[in-house]
């Protein structure tokens, strides 16, 4: 009898360890690689993928049967130990045995072996844990609508749903954090996931810097400019530099030159011209991606709400927002940063503080800004003068240059973090 009730503790143990093993595994395993392998027909994947759809009912099944074997090796160790040890004597050598078997053998073990081998033992387990799921549904069913009656009744309401955009941003954070995922890489799935919320206003070169051509200038001298640019699209005005007219592509000019065996001066620049496409500030830089695959072209002015030029997007412009900076042999370095030897660096106002974040690796906020210039104006309050400085986030501000109401240059240093 002794022996038969000693052999039931053990295996009620071993059923024990089994449940709390399953709940660890088929709670950690990674549901990218179980979709991946039941694409590629992995049964068992499919199996755990069934099972963490509905994870109440599976956290609830397992916690029925854990609990189960638990009591009930507990009542059998107890009555094992009052027969050996007649007294309170017994209870308490079965209380202490069995808190140490169960910690012991029944948690720890299994799910220390199962936290580090999640994905291969949820897989294993899935058969054997989808029986007992499906054998005590009717039970958990019952348990879980005593459950939420109760939360209903204490006002608990159920959190909202994280959305699979902040689970892929929280993910590649946590990667980053611990030193698995370099920054350069952080930066490209991030930049993916930013084009959503971002505006062409972000991303746009701005007309400060902006190649414009004067349409009514010879068409020799226009040619001379163009083949001078590191650009191979440029706008053309007409009077005034509002007024873009078309949009000069150098293989369209380079085909003309050849069709007129070199004689340019009766060139007509504005037949070779291609019509000018405007967008809003506020368009999506998701939405602008979309047309320019779509429309097949890589170019875009953009204007506020007055029609007022305030930049150009290209595809260029919106693909380095996800793989970072695109040079080729005619770019030139990121204007208006200059480092400077003392760790600062001096700043053009116009530098967009995504730009600046890309170059230096800073973390400047551009949610209430778009240039550095409005982050000062937006913190200060007001438009300061050459000279005034300021601190906030982490980095001192200094202003350089000023033209009427317009920051035009500063230098920018992060400030040291005080060590304790």
């Amino acid at each position: 009898m002794i022996i038969g009730t000693f052999i039931a503790i053990i295996v009620l143990l071993a059923l024990s360890g089994f449940f709390s093993g399953s709940e660890t595994a088929l709670t950690a395993a990674s549901r990218a690689r179980m979709y991946q392998l039941e694409k590629d027909g992995d049964k068992r994947a499919r199996r755990v993928n069934r099972l963490i759809a509905d994870r109440e009912r599976l956290i609830g099944s397992i916690l029925l049967g854990n609990n189960l074997v638990n009591i009930l090796a507990s009542a059998l160790a107890t009555n094992l130990f009052i027969n050996l040890v007649p007294g309170t004597g017994g209870v308490a050598l079965a209380t202490a045995s069995m808190t140490v078997l169960v910690l012991v053998f029944a948690e720890v073990l299994p799910k220390t072996y199962a936290i580090t081998r999640p994905d291969n033992m949820a897989m294993a387990v899935s058969g054997p844990v989808a029986w007992f799921v499906a054998s005590v549904s009717w039970i958990v069913s019952a348990i879980q609508a005593v459950v939420n009656v109760t939360l209903r009744v204490l006002g608990v309401r159920a959190p909202d749903d994280v959305t699979p955009e902040e689970d892929i941003r929280g993910t590649i954070d946590l990667y980053h954090s611990e030193d698995e995922l370099d920054t350069e890489y952080r930066h490209r799935l991030v930049g993916a996931l930013d084009l959503k919320d971002m505006t062409v206003e972000e991303v746009m070169i701005h007309r400060k810097n902006i190649i414009i051509l004067d349409a009514t200038a010879p068409a020799g001298e226009i040619i001379q400019q163009a083949l001078a640019s590191p650009h191979s699209r440029l706008p053309l005005y007409r009077g005034d530099q509002e007024e873009i007219v078309g949009i000069l592509h150098v293989k369209d000019l380079l085909r003309a030159v050849v069709d007129h065996d070199g004689e340019t001066d009766e060139m007509d620049i504005l037949g070779i011209c291609r019509d000018p496409w405007f967008v809003p500030e506020t368009t999506r830089v998701e939405d602008q991606l979309d047309r320019f695959l779509k429309e097949r072209i890589h170019f875009s002015l953009v204007v506020d709400e007055y029609g007022t030029l305030q930049g150009l997007v290209t595809l260029e412009d919106i693909l380095e927002e996800i793989v970072g900076d695109i040079r080729d042999e005619h770019d030139v370095v990121v204007q208006g940063v200059r480092p400077q030897d003392d760790g600062s660096v001096n700043i053009e106002g116009w530098v967009t503080i995504r730009d600046l974040n890309r170059v230096t690796g800073w973390n400047l906020p551009d949610e209430e800004a778009v240039t550095i210039a409005g982050l000062v104006i937006h913190e200060a309050q007001t438009i300061p003068e050459p000279g005034q400085r300021f601190a906030f986030h982490g980095y001192r501000f200094e202003i350089q240059r000023k033209t009427r109401n317009q920051i035009m240059g500063l230098n920018v240093m992060p400030i040291p973090e005080d060590k304790d």
